[in-house]
């Protein structure tokens, strides 16, 4: 089976359950602000998914077998060469088609569609809506565990997918780069502090993830109404888009719309906020402009 975009809806997935070449993952993570204090509580999801999921559904932790635990911030992206070893651990395979979602927002199950990519593995998409409209148009669930069998994914490293602390600092003097902060606005103007340091890294524009969203249905926007979300920024006229939040996770979502939107050149920049705001040296602006 090869998908044919980034995303798939509740029916689509509803019809394919059944399909031996579809490996369907929760990727769920459940936060918390810590207010009035800085950052979030950080709850992996895997209790809820064996309590109920999706049939046939396995479960990814992003949090431990997912992420780099010698690295200094959570939730950083593995070397391609780990990340694609248990990604085949897990039973994706060069012959497989992968879905993943999540509860509450998608942020999660966008991290995980972006880090497969990053490795060369473009079979995988995105249930649009995720587990809260599965759930909620009283599609079948089960706790009943499946494993996948073990299979292997030859990784093709893709580094320009993501982008570096240096490159965030050289983009502030390159027009040809536009960074978009995919934080909330009270977040990125400087209202609220959830990194350390109030505000946003000078130039960068405010293209908050949940603005993608139809507020009704949880669904990404149709591509009109996308479009007309990044306009203002000048981000689709740019060859090349640098995307933050505040640990390379929202900034996914930014990065999936951009991606419908045919963009050339999508980078991450995994240490985001988390990262930039713990070197003082490094300037930060409050207010709602860039």
């Amino acid at each position: 089976m090869q998908l044919t975009g980034p995303i798939v809806s509740t029916e689509w997935l509803a019809q394919h359950l059944d399909d031996a070449t579809l490996r369907i993952f929760d990727v769920s993570i459940f936060l918390t602000p810590n207010d009035p204090d800085p950052g979030y509580t950080i709850v992996g999801g895997r209790s809820a998914w064996e309590e109920n999921h999706i049939p046939g559904s396995n479960f990814l932790d992003l949090l431990t077998d997912f992420s780099d635990q010698s690295a200094p911030l959570p939730l950083t992206m593995l070397t391609p060469e780990v990340f694609a070893e248990r990604a085949g651990q897990a039973g994706i395979g060069d012959d497989t088609a992968v879905v993943i979602y999540g509860a509450d927002s998608m942020m999660f199950s966008t991290r995980m569609w972006w880090m497969l990519r990053t490795i060369g593995f473009n079979n995988v998409a995105v249930l649009d809506g995720g587990w809260n409209k599965w759930q909620s148009e009283h599609r079948p669930t089960t706790s009943a565990v499946a494993n996948y069998s073990p299979s292997s994914v030859a990784p093709t490293p893709l580094p320009h997918l993501w982008a570096s602390k240096t490159d965030v600092v050289n983009a502030m003097q390159d027009t040809s780069v536009c960074t978009l902060n995919a934080l909330a606005p009270e977040v990125y103007n400087g209202e609220v502090t959830r990194y350390g340091r109030p505000g946003h890294i000078p130039g960068s524009h405010n293209i908050f993830y949940n603005s993608l969203l139809d507020p009704d249905t949880g669904t990404f926007l149709p591509l009109d109404k996308l479009r007309e979300r990044f306009e203002a920024s000048g981000v689709l006229q740019k060859p090349r888009a640098i995307v933050y939040c505040g640990g390379g996770i929202s900034a996914t979502m930014d990065a999936l719309a951009l991606t419908m939107l045919e963009h050339p050149h999508i980078s991450i920049y995994d240490g985001s906020m988390s990262e930039w705001t713990q070197d003082p040296d490094l300037p930060l602006v409050c207010g709602d402009n860039p």
